[in-house]
């Protein structure tokens, strides 16, 4: 049975970080690409970062480049995004998935396949 499990989240003020975690079992971490996802209420689920199977390539939207960084560790079959210069903007359930690449293309909701129940990030402004 694969499980997903996010966590991290939390309330902080603008301009400050967070590290979200997701560590995943029951699949060969090695095997897939691994993803965060955010949605706001009442908006769409949106790819927000994304690294692929061998950890050389990440992939992040444009509203978190330069602020968001995703890696990942083999040994503890954990994945991470470091949020850095938080906005209020960046308010959101995060989401952490499991799928078959990372790129321009593939960071959608429907590329992925396994997925967490999400972390709540909430920035103060």
């Amino acid at each position: 049975q694969v499980q997903v499990v996010e966590s991290g989240g939390g309330l902080v003020q603008a301009g400050e970080s967070l590290r979200l975690s997701c560590t995943v079992s029951g699949l060969n971490f090695d095997a897939w690409a691994m993803g965060w996802f955010r949605q706001a209420p009442g908006k769409e689920r949106e790819g927000v970062s994304c690294i692929s199977r061998s950890g050389d390539s990440t992939y992040s939207a444009d509203s978190v480049k330069g602020r968001f960084t995703i890696f990942r560790n083999y040994v503890k079959n954990t994945v991470y995004l470091q949020m850095n210069s938080l906005k209020s903007e960046d308010t959101a359930m995060y989401y952490c998935a499991a799928g078959s690449r990372c790129g321009l293309d593939y960071l959608l909701p429907d590329r992925y396949n396994f997925w967490g129940q999400g972390t709540q990030v909430t920035v103060s402004s």
